[in-house]
């Protein structure tokens, strides 16, 4: 068999075929970090407002409670979701610019772990706080 080097040659010089769909994969990447950066700010807005409720309860119990150490841990989970997230986006696009892009499950599991985690600590937190008769919920 017998190669042409004119073949071989243009072979060379054809730029690699891109993904066709590849403007729609990056705009759907766009909208996923949006979605993400949208729950990394929810989640600290979330514990800003665990936090701050306690400012508006008149205090139960002559200790500080441990509210405003779930609303950290909301905060700082949000604003790790926001770096994360950010980090994720970067490493999709250049995927998607080299066409070698494999969805991560990892992401998924950890994330919901973690959501997970923080909504038990709500649920506990609201069923194990003592009540005032002047409000409904206290959150300590």
């Amino acid at each position: 068999m017998k190669v042409d080097v004119n073949d071989q040659e243009k072979a060379i010089e054809e730029p690699k075929r891109r993904n066709p769909s590849r403007v729609r994969d990056h705009l759907a990447n766009e909208r996923t970090y949006l979605a993400w950066m949208r729950t990394g700010i929810a989640l600290m807005g979330f514990g800003v407002v665990i936090v701050r409720l306690r400012a508006f309860q008149p205090p139960l119990l002559p200790r500080p409670g441990t509210g405003w150490k779930l609303g950290l841990i909301f905060s700082l989970v949000g604003l790790v979701t926001v770096l994360l997230s950010t980090q994720h986006y970067f490493a999709v696009r250049r995927d998607i610019d080299e066409d070698t892009y494999e969805p991560a499950d990892r992401w998924v599991i950890f994330f919901s772990i973690i959501v997970t985690l923080l909504g038990t600590g709500v649920i506990y937190f609201v069923f194990t706080a003592p009540l005032s008769p002047m409000s409904s919920v206290v959150f300590e």
